[in-house]
């Protein structure tokens, strides 16, 4: 059976309080968490590699073209 293609998004960080792990005005991918969301907050994968919950704030969503998401894509495989 295959999985279903999950929509990917990607933020840009904005602030990066505390958290050494995060590069401001790098992209991240966001991974579904509608539990983490209720509470204000965003999963990504941060620079140790590993999926972590940071403050919503910490990111602003981005609207990609076609050609970056697909690129990115390529750069980052799918979860």
């Amino acid at each position: 059976m295959k999985r279903p293609k999950v929509e990917r998004r990607f933020v840009v960080c904005i602030r990066n309080d505390d958290c050494e792990d995060l590069q401001l005005r790098k992209i991240y991918e966001v991974l579904p968490d509608d539990a983490a969301f209720k509470e204000g907050l965003t999963r990504i994968i941060d620079e140790s590699g590993e999926d972590y919950l940071y403050p919503a704030e910490y990111f602003l969503p981005l609207r990609l073209s076609q050609t970056v998401e697909d690129a990115l894509r390529e750069a980052v495989p799918a979860a």
